[in-house]
């Protein structure tokens, strides 16, 4: 298989380059008034899907978002109640080219969506960010005002979303606040792991039963200020703060055995993990006459991370301890992201350049099985890019090139390298509704906090989780061929893939000489490939919303090749399904999914399962909500080590507390005249919080 993928490579790399003219831009307000009002219609670009929306869809919608629901990649992921890609993976929504919120995205009203690009290549400023990028364009801004709110809740067990937000816009100026609020709180979740392994000539398993309390709460804040001048330039100052706080509390059993004898074990893990993160993101943006654009954004974060475990394991009949984990670990972190930009339209096609540097640093102070350290860490990554698109006639192209520096600092080494960063995408309409494109791009991936943490945590007895502070980038080289066609019934796409990633960054146990045991760590890999063909799209057989059949199914084959040279190999069929049905203001919706084994380091994990169903009723503003997740199910996760692991291991873990759990919520919106949106061209945020 893997020679067919590249010689389809070699052939589609040979078509020629052309020159196209990018429609960015809006188009005018007549032309854009009779595409909405005649029907709704999807064109294919190189590195996109336009859609527009007929008049029923827009009378049927609420806000925005439900008109996102219908394009054939995208669904409601009804635990978080947020838009993601049907196909996995990160999802960056975009209102006017500026970073949107879920929320922001409610406060659009249907009729002034003028269209909305999907990105499923996205552009060089996203390509680091995002899998996919949605971009939903809207009419031009006036003085006027929105506002909403909604919550959910399961009747019997801690599951809360909430969210409010208001925008207000006058003249010039824009004015916005959000809140949004996740709560989970299960009391009965259950954990069943197993390690089997040799030491020390000696044969030991450990058969773990737990039950634990365990529960989150996410808080986001947010107040946005915006002054905007047409055809002159764009400010935007954005303020917000994200809060989060989390539990465990845990008790079991453990069955351990030595050879031929057997130990009756009990066992205890409390943990907690908390910040607050304020952010402040600057934006600015001018036009240099007619065909040029200057862009620059600065994010800026400061906050501190506490995180906590205590666990203990003992023998029941003399109370002897078997191990004793208190760690404990203040994080204070701070991130700065800068960006600047520089568009120049041609006649013919557009060219984009940039530079953006990222750095995030982490003074540590850190008490676990090692003893007490202090230490700090530094992540530094710069890149350069520009890019050129174009089109002649049914060719279209874009070309882009970019070097990518790395410099990680970690407590006990240095990684600095720079890396050339090319992509090609090249795209031929087959004829109006098909189109055949290609895409190559090589980038590296830098480790993350966790992987290059110095940290030590007791896992079970003889068994310890650190990181590896000496890994170095992964560099990852990926090709797709994707065949694109759609009607009044289908919108489907075929994509065949080849992904080659060398040095990957591999999770695996090693023996532990210094605590005794095995060390549950990471390393580089030799090499990992990921190769199949992934199907995707939508099905409507009355041409309408009364019935959508919606259908993600990817056969595909993962292999790793370790440090030590032994091959690791996965197949699977990764698979998404849903139903929906749309009548007048009522619409149902059933998601299911089958589990599959992926490879994760050193494990083969199941991905969650889903069995959900949801319903909703419009009634004027408001929005009446029920549902049932996980029908006659808990929510399951399965772990289980490789053949080739020194311990084998496995885990299954279940939240009894989803089993068919029942949901309530109401919404209401509520706007008058359209707010001024941004099309703003640089959208950065700094690194997530580090707890390992």
């Amino acid at each position: 298989m893997k020679k067919t993928i590249f010689s389809i490579l070699l052939l589609c790399s040979a078509i020629a380059f052309a020159q196209e003219k990018k429609t960015d831009t809006l188009e005018k307000t007549k032309e854009i008034q009779e595409i909405i009002l005649k029907s709704q219609k999807k064109k294919q670009f190189a590195d996109r899907a336009v859609y527009t929306f007929d008049k029923e869809a827009l009378e049927k919608a609420r806000y925005a978002k439900d008109l996102l629901r219908t394009l054939p990649e995208l669904q409601l992921d009804p635990i978080s109640n947020t838009l993601k890609s049907t196909k996995g993976g990160t999802s960056l929504f975009l209102i006017n080219g500026i970073e949107a919120s879920d929320m922001q995205i409610r406060s659009i009203q249907p009729a002034n969506v003028v269209k909305v690009e999907y990105y499923d290549i996205p552009p060089a400023r996203w390509a680091n960010r995002a899998d996919i990028v949605v971009n939903v364009i809207t009419r031009n801004p006036e003085t006027g005002y929105v506002y909403g709110a909604d919550v959910s809740s399961a009747l019997n067990t801690g599951f809360v979303n909430g969210s409010a937000y208001a925008n207000y816009t006058k003249g010039k100026n824009d004015f916005g606040a959000e809140y949004s609020i996740n709560l989970r709180d299960y009391d009965n979740r259950t954990v069943k792991s197993i390690y089997d392994y040799q030491l020390n000539n000696s044969h030991y398993r450990s058969e773990e039963d737990k039950k634990d309390h365990f529960g989150y709460t996410s808080q986001y804040i947010a107040l946005r200020y915006t002054r905007l001048v047409q055809d002159n330039y764009a400010f935007q100052a954005k303020l917000n703060v994200d809060l989060f706080t989390s539990f465990v509390k845990g008790n079991g059993q453990s069955a351990f055995y030595k050879d031929n004898t057997v130990e009756e074990h009990s066992m205890f893990k409390n943990g907690n993990s908390d910040y607050t993160k304020p952010t402040l993101d600057l934006y600015f943006s001018k036009n240099l006459g007619k065909k040029d654009e200057l862009s620059f954004n600065i994010v800026g974060s400061y906050f501190t991370t506490n995180t906590s475990e205590l666990a203990k394991e003992w023998i029941n009949t003399n109370n002897t301890s078997v191990y004793d984990n208190d760690m404990n670990l203040k994080a204070k972190q701070s991130g700065i992201v800068g960006e600047l930009a520089h568009i120049h339209s041609f006649e013919k096609g557009k060219l984009s350049s940039g530079y953006r540097v990222s750095n995030t640093s982490i003074s540590n102070d850190l008490q676990n099985l090692s003893g007490f350290s202090e230490y700090e860490v530094n992540y530094l990554e710069q890149y350069f890019y520009t890019e050129y698109s174009g089109k002649k006639d049914k060719f279209s192209y874009r070309i882009g090139a970019g070097l990518t520096n790395i410099h990680n600092k970690s407590a006990e080494n240095v990684d600095d390298e720079w890396t050339f960063t090319p992509k090609v995408i090249l795209s031929y309409t087959l004829k109006n509704n098909q189109n055949l494109r290609f895409t190559s791009s090589y980038k590296p991936q830098s480790p993350g906090s966790s992987a290059l943490s110095s940290n030590v945590v007791q896992m079970a007895p003889n068994i310890v989780q650190k990181g590896n502070p000496y890994l170095k980038s992964a560099q990852r080289w990926g090709n797709n061929l994707i065949y694109s066609y759609n009607n009044k019934h289908f919108d489907f796409n075929a994509n065949l893939f080849y992904w080659y990633t060398n040095r990957a960054i591999n999770q695996y146990y090693v023996l532990e000489n210094t605590l005794g045991g095995y060390a549950l760590t990471y390393e580089n890999a030799k090499n990992s490939q990921q190769y199949g063909v992934q199907l995707s799209g939508s099905y409507k057989p009355f041409e309408s919303s009364l019935l959508v059949l919606k259908a993600v199914i990817s056969p595909a084959s993962e292999t790793v090749r370790t440090s030590k040279g032994e091959l690791i190999k996965n197949d699977y069929i990764g698979n998404n399904f849903g139903i929906s049905s749309e009548y007048k203001s009522f619409s149902i919706e059933y998601q299911f999914n089958i589990p599959i084994y992926t490879l994760d380091g050193a494990f083969l994990r199941t991905n969650e399962n889903a069995n959900h169903v949801f319903a909703n009723y419009k009634l004027k503003n408001w929005t009446f909500c029920t549902g049932m997740y996980w029908l006659g199910m808990p929510s399951d996760y399965k772990t289980k080590s490789l053949s080739q692991s020194l311990v084998n291991y496995s885990r299954h873990n279940q939240i009894w507390n989803n089993k068919s759990m029942f949901i309530l919520g109401l919404s209401y919106d509520f706007s008058k005249g359209k707010k001024t949106n941004l099309d703003r061209k640089l959208n950065n945020s700094t690194a997530p919080a580090a707890t390992f």
